[in-house]
């Protein structure tokens, strides 16, 4: 039997919680394979394969996460009994989920190793438990906290009138396909709809087709929907 076959193997797992660090200009992913394939090559591991559960959060369970679900079904269908993430919180963040889901692998003889700890779960005793216990517990405490600061900096912002959330309107658009600023196509709505043409006052499409006209469409060159001018003649 050669070397290479003799060679443990194992998967990858990677999560990343938000949308906004998913992508190619993105490293989260990029970081979290290179810390296991650096770890995985010091401890003489070949990586079979690698399952990423992209926009999915810490506290979500395992059983409901689709990479982890597909993971295991490749696990079982080639005999592979260990994974390897980057960090304890990267397979669970919230503390109950991670004890659960360590128990689920555990009662499946699949290990998990975290990259940065690689005895953290690989050790059952007492010891080793309340330290996995107490990791998760402050980085369940951190993940809180920094929700609250960013509902605190959101909350204060809305005070001073400032829009945090939500699609942009129009006006709030830097340009439209013509180039110009959003806050034209609005002002020019506003003209159209106060000036009353001959025979009474302009429907929203007629202010639509006026602006299209003038050169004021979407970024795919469309008139603009009714929706749209109603939106534009109603804000502030």
């Amino acid at each position: 039997m050669s070397a290479q076959a003799k060679m443990m193997k194992a998967f990858a797992y990677l999560r990343t919680s938000s949308a906004a660090n998913i992508g190619e200009d993105k490293d989260s992913g990029q970081r979290q394979l290179q810390a296991i394939e650096v770890y995985a090559k010091r401890a003489g591991i070949v990586l079979a394969g690698t399952y990423y559960d992209e926009a999915v959060k810490g506290s979500d369970p395992i059983d409901t996460r689709p990479g982890f679900a597909a993971m295991m079904e490749a696990l079982e269908a080639n005999g592979t009994k260990t994974i390897i993430v980057e960090t304890a919180n990267r397979f669970a963040r919230d503390l109950m989920v991670q004890e659960v889901g360590f128990a689920m692998l555990k009662s499946r003889g699949i290990d998990l190793i975290a990259a940065d700890s690689p005895t953290s779960f690989l050790d059952d005793t007492p010891t080793a438990r309340l330290i996995r216990q107490v990791l998760g517990a402050v980085s369940e405490f951190e993940k809180a906290m920094l929700v609250a600061k960013l509902r605190g900096a959101r909350d204060r912002k809305r005070r001073t009138g400032v829009k945090v959330e939500g699609r942009k309107s129009i006006a709030e658009q830097t340009l439209d396909r013509g180039g110009r600023d959003g806050r034209a196509t609005v002002r020019l709505a506003r003209s159209l709809a106060r000036a009353r043409p001959k025979g009474g006052k302009r429907s929203l499409r007629e202010i639509s087709m006026e602006l299209a006209a003038a050169g004021y469409t979407t970024k795919s060159g469309k008139p603009y929907a009714a929706t749209a001018v109603k939106l534009m003649l109603e804000r502030d």
